[in-house]
C-alpha cells in the first residue's frame, strides 16, 4: 500500500495509472515511427510526446475514468474515453495555433489518437480483469458486525479498486442482519482460534469494529495475531485510511485525542497565509472583466445589489461578512434562513448559471485577501445554521478551529449540503481535512475544485 495524503493507495493502482501514462506515450511514438521515421529520436521529440501523454492522461483523470465508481461497464468506458480524447485533441490544436513548434508531425495526430483508443481500452480490460478477480488485494478479517463494520464492508465491496478483500467477519452477537453477507463468511460468535484461522486464510490485516469492547475484546487472540505478523487496525482509523473521511457518530474523544493529526506548524500556516493572500490579489485582477460582464448581467436580469453581504461563523467562531454576487431575488428569504435547493425557484436566471460555474463565490476572493477566509477549509456557515447543527452534531463546533474555505475537501468530494444528514456527511470530510490538513492535501483540493467547476458539479 501506498500513503498519500493520509490516505493508502494499493500499488497495483500506482502501477495501473503509471502504465497508462507509459501506453500514452508509447502510442504516440509508435505513430511517429510509423508516419515520420523510426531512426530519429531525441530531446526534443521526448518532450512533445511527453506535452501529449500529459494532456490526455489529464483529461482522463477530469472526465472521472480514474473513478471506478463511474465507469461501470465498457459503454460508459468507451464513451467517456472518447469525449477525453477528444478534450485533449481540442487542447492540443489551440497549443499549435500558438506554438506551432510544439507540433509533433504531419499526419502523426491521427495515427495517436487511433492508437491510444485501441491501447487504452485494452489495458483498462486487462485491468478491470485484475479487479474483478481480486487480484493482489489484501485480505481482511472484520471484528464486529455493527453500524462500523457494515460501513467498511460496505466500501470495501462497492469500491472496486480499493485493494481489499473481507474474507470473514466475526460477529459480536446475533443479530448480523444489518451485515447482509452474501460472498462474506460469517462466523460464530466468539474469537477461539482467531489467529490459528486468519493464518489459514493468509490474512494480511484485522480490522476491529466492536460496538462494546468492555468484557469482549479478544486481548489474547489479537495479541498472538500482531506477533504472528498479521496488521491490527482499529476499525476508525481503517474507514478513515479507507475513505478519506471520518464518522462522527462513531468515534468518540479519546480516539480524536490519541490519533495523530490536527497538525499546524508555524511554517505552514504561513506559507498557507501568503499564498492565500497572493493567489486571492492575482485572480481578482485576473477575473475583473469576468466580474465586469458578470456585474451587468446581474443588473439588467433583476431588481436589487449586484453584491449581497451575509453574516458568517468564521476561525474560533468569530462572526464576519462574506460577500457574493447576488443569484436569488432581493426577498428570497422573506420567511426566514432556509437552506438553498436543487432548482430552487428564488434563483435568477443569471443566479441559475453563476451558481452552477460557481461565479457567485467570485468576490469571495476579497475575503481571502484579507484574511477572513482561506483558499482551502471547510464552507463558512451562517450562525443561524450553526446553532441548529451544533445542538445535533457532535463535534460540529471543531470545523471552526480553522478559517472556513473558499472551497474544500467537503466540497469536492461530497458537494452541497441542505439536509442534517448531508451537513454530518460533510462534516466527516471536514474533521479529515481538519485532522490531515497540508500544503499537498491544499493543492489536492484545489485541482479537485478544477473539475467541479468545468464540469458544474454539485451546485444549487
Amino acid at each position: 500500500m501506498l500513503r498519500l495524503l493520509k490516505q493508502y493507495y494499493p500499488i497495483r493502482n500506482a502501477v495501473f495509472v503509471i502504465g497508462e501514462a507509459f501506453v500514452i506515450f508509447f502510442s504516440v511514438l509508435i505513430a511517429y515511427w510509423f508516419i515520420i521515421d523510426s531512426n530519429i529520436l531525441g530531446g526534443w521529440l521526448y518532450c512533445k510526446i511527453f506535452l501529449i501523454s500529459f494532456i490526455v492522461q489529464a483529461c482522463l483523470y477530469y472526465n472521472n475514468l480514474y473513478n471506478f465508481k463511474v465507469i461501470d461497464g465498457f459503454t460508459e468506458l468507451s464513451i467517456r474515453l472518447f469525449q477525453a480524447v477528444g478534450f485533449a485533441a481540442i487542447i492540443l490544436a489551440v497549443i499549435y495555433f500558438f506554438f506551432p513548434g510544439a507540433i509533433i508531425g504531419k499526419g502523426v495526430s491521427g495515427i495517436s489518437i487511433a492508437l491510444i483508443l485501441i491501447f487504452i481500452t485494452s489495458w483498462r480490460l486487462c485491468y478491470t480483469l485484475v479487479l474483478e478477480r481480486g487480484l493482489f488485494n489484501q485480505q481482511i478479517i472484520i471484528l464486529g458486525s455493527g453500524e462500523l463494520a457494515n460501513n467498511i464492508k460496505i466500501e470495501i465491496e462497492t469500491t472496486k479498486d480499493c485493494g481489499y478483500t473481507v474474507k470473514m467477519i466475526f460477529k459480536e452477537d446475533a443479530d448480523t442482519d444489518r451485515l447482509n453477507a452474501t460472498k462474506i463468511t460469517i462466523s460464530r460468535s466468539g474469537y477461539d482460534g482467531l489467529c490459528e484461522i486468519a493464518k489459514d486464510l493468509n490474512i494480511d490485516k484485522i480490522v476491529v469494529a466492536l460496538k462494546e469492547k468492555r468484557g469482549v475484546f479478544p486481548v489474547k487472540e489479537l495479541l498472538n495475531c500482531r506477533v504472528a505478523g498479521i496488521d491490527v487496525l482499529e476499525g476508525n482509523s481503517f474507514y478513515e485510511m479507507l475513505t478519506g473521511k471520518l464518522i462522527v457518530e462513531q468515534i468518540n474523544p479519546g480516539w480524536l485525542i490519541f490519533s495523530k493529526g490536527f497538525k499546524k506548524s508555524f511554517i505552514m500556516r504561513a506559507f498557507k497565509r501568503c499564498t492565500d493572500f497572493f493567489l486571492s490579489l492575482s485572480m481578482l485582477i485576473m477575473f475583473s472583466p469576468l466580474i465586469i460582464l458578470t456585474s451587468i448581467l446581474i443588473k439588467m436580469d433583476s431588481e436589487g445589489p449586484i453584491l449581497f453581504s451575509q453574516e458568517r461563523m468564521g476561525q474560533n467562531g468569530i462572526p464576519y461578512d462574506v460577500y457574493k454576487f447576488r443569484s436569488m431575488f432581493t426577498d428570497a428569504e422573506k420567511n426566514g434562513p432556509v437552506w438553498a435547493t436543487t432548482d430552487d425557484n428564488r434563483v435568477t436566471r443569471v443566479g441559475k448559471y453563476i451558481r452552477k460555474w460557481r461565479i457567485d463565490e467570485i468576490p469571495q476572493l476579497w475575503n481571502v485577501m484579507i484574511g477572513e477566509m482561506s483558499f482551502v477549509g471547510p464552507r463558512p456557515e451562517r450562525e443561524h445554521f450553526v446553532k441548529e447543527l451544533e445542538a445535533i452534531i457532535p463535534y460540529y463546533s471543531q470545523r471552526f478551529n480553522v478559517k472556513p474555505g473558499l472551497t474544500g475537501w467537503a466540497q469536492v468530494s461530497y458537494g452541497y449540503g441542505a439536509t442534517v444528514d448531508e451537513a454530518i456527511e460533510k462534516l466527516n470530510y471536514d474533521l479529515f481535512y481538519i485532522k490531515n490538513m497540508s500544503i499537498p492535501m491544499d493543492l489536492t483540493v484545489i485541482f479537485r475544485t478544477v473539475k467541479t467547476v468545468l464540469f458544474g458539479e454539485g451546485a444549487r
